[in-house]
């Protein structure tokens, strides 16, 4: 039986600086959380989210400074030695974290993933009660037993995730960390995992800590939000309170910036020329199925629509609509089985060899996760400098400069500060203007953003949007904008399509689809995404 105090989570004055690093990322927070408390932790990026979670469970880089009082169930981790560490992580503390394949092991089946949490922490038990306690962790989630013997790989996104919770709460933690639990879900699969989170915390009577830069989603699921900022709490209170009467400065610019992306966009009558065609497209998958029996999964079907010069056109949808599907399509990373594109007036499906990489340039494509499609090797520079030498459009000299005007042009000022850094010496959100950059290298009419903001936290994101706004217009440039955020999609977007099983279940003006959706996929969409108080 399990003591437990009358704060699960006691902290007081702590302070972290990494070892590479010159200054304190955490610099005199105190908190404290009692059993059955859900806490939010919110601010802008790079302001100490993660370290402080981290912090709580010792999970550090070696050689970093960590001093204050920390107390977790009136333990400090920080006297324990390995083997009373990994005691205390997975019986006082669950951890859920951003990316869940960073924790599972590709190797296992989710099923042996929760036999060896289990086997690790309750040695006493015998294998039928640990596969029984596993069945019913997953069914407490949403997955179904049966797919106890699936690998991580054959799950989605949310289903991921949802184990990862079916871990963290595999031992009746007194607290569970949720860092950043649902930046890469769609907000219908999002709002399950939280509403199931919510819930079993509430079961167990853990305390819930969530790390997040979505401030609805705090308003939602958290009744107390913390603002940090450069290492200090700068405000708590009850989470209506601060989201209507914000006291600090951060607090005040965080709520702005929410405020700003749930605000829908004024449709103007767009009478430019159409630059990019897509008619009746279709992307079938052959799935393994009974020999005489030919099965195909429809990931883009019959999909058809157009975009003008200077539009942007949103297409929302939840996991597995056909979203990223219908991207790869677009840029021909993915087959076409039927039906047209047409760039320029010109069908790009049956193009080959220089023609079509003459055609490409117009059209361009910016990544969900900006670290992921950059080369670590390649300088600042070198990367944004690389299609514009790939394609030929001038020497080394003439690139560099190229690569100066565009880098000044992102935002990216003084220019001589970042060319010659790394990728990941930047953050997320000079990392997406260095990816834009590079996109606008070509100096495409089309650009193709998938999911670009869903790693960001508010302000950034907010920062990212009117960016592209400003580009949009001083370049008349043409947006596909894909997400999974209606609210971001109706509030940047001058029309708005739906996806659903791989078709168009809804179009129409960003601002009319947003005060009222007809379709039951949008109404799906706009019931799950959380919304700031009034």
């Amino acid at each position: 039986m399990k003591h437990i105090e009358e704060k699960v989570l006691k902290i007081k004055q702590l302070r972290v600086c990494y070892p590479t690093s010159k200054h304190w990322i955490l610099d005199g927070v105190d908190l404290c959380l009692k059993a059955g408390e859900k806490l939010a932790i919110a601010g802008p990026s790079g302001c100490g989210k993660s370290t402080l979670g981290r912090a709580i469970v010792q999970l550090l880089p070696v050689g970093s400074i960590c001093t204050g009082e920390l107390l977790l169930n009136g333990q400090d981790p920080r006297s324990l030695d390995q083997i009373q560490l990994k005691t205390l992580r997975g019986e006082s503390v669950g951890f859920v974290f951003q990316d869940p394949m960073t924790r599972l092991n590709p190797l296992m089946t989710i099923g042996s993933h929760l036999m060896d949490t289990l086997s690790a922490h309750l040695k006493g038990t015998s294998f039928e009660w640990r596969i029984n306690r596993s069945k019913e962790l997953l069914d407490k989630v949403g997955i179904q037993p049966n797919r106890f013997n699936c690998y991580p790989h054959e799950l989605s996104g949310g289903m991921r995730q949802r184990l990862s919770i079916a871990l963290a709460i595999a031992l009746n933690p007194l607290l569970v960390i949720a860092d950043e639990p649902t930046t890469s879900l769609d907000v219908v699969v999002a709002n399950q995992v939280m509403s199931e989170l919510s819930t079993l915390c509430e079961d167990l009577g853990s305390a819930l800590l969530v790390i997040s830069h979505d401030l609805a989603l705090s308003a939602r699921w958290c009744n107390r939000l913390a603002i940090l900022d450069n290492g200090h709490i700068v405000e708590e209170d009850y989470t209506s309170n601060i989201l209507t009467r914000p006291q600090s400065k951060v607090g005040k610019n965080l709520l702005i910036a929410a405020r700003a992306k749930e605000k829908a966009l004024t449709p103007e009558e767009l009478n430019s020329p159409i630059v990019l065609e897509v008619d009746r497209l279709r992307c079938w998958h052959q799935q393994i199925s009974l020999p005489w029996k030919d099965s195909w999964l429809k990931a883009v079907n019959e999909v058809t629509f157009s975009l003008r010069a200077g539009e942007s056109l949103g297409v929302v949808g939840v996991s597995g609509c056909g979203k990223s599907t219908l991207c790869r399509a677009l840029m021909g990373l993915a087959p076409i089985r039927g039906g047209d594109i047409k760039l320029q007036g010109k069908s790009i499906v049956n193009m080959k060899g220089k023609k079509l990489k003459l055609i490409r340039k117009d059209m361009q494509m910016i990544f969900q996760d900006p670290l992921a499609c950059l080369n670590p090797k390649m300088t600042v520079g070198d990367a944004v400098a690389d299609p514009f030498l790939i394609h030929n459009l001038g020497d080394k000299k003439a690139a560099k400069q190229n690569t100066f005007d565009l880098l000044a042009e992102v935002g990216l000022e003084p220019v001589e500060k970042f060319y010659n850094r790394f990728p990941k010496q930047l953050s997320g959100g000079q990392q997406q203007r260095i990816v834009i950059a590079r996109a606008l290298a070509l100096k495409p009419k089309v650009l193709i953003c998938d999911e670009i903001v869903s790693m960001l936290d508010a302000q950034v994101q907010a920062d990212i949007l009117q960016l592209l706004r400003n580009l949009q217009i001083k370049r008349d440039l043409s947006m596909v904008f894909i997400t999974h955020e209606l609210s971001v999609a109706t509030g940047f977007c001058n029309r708005v399509i739906v996806l659903h099983n791989g078709r168009v279940v809804e179009e129409g003006p960003g601002d009319k689809l947003f005060r009222s959706p007809k379709s039951l996929m949008a109404r799906c969409l706009m019931e799950a995404c959380p919304r700031l108080p009034e």
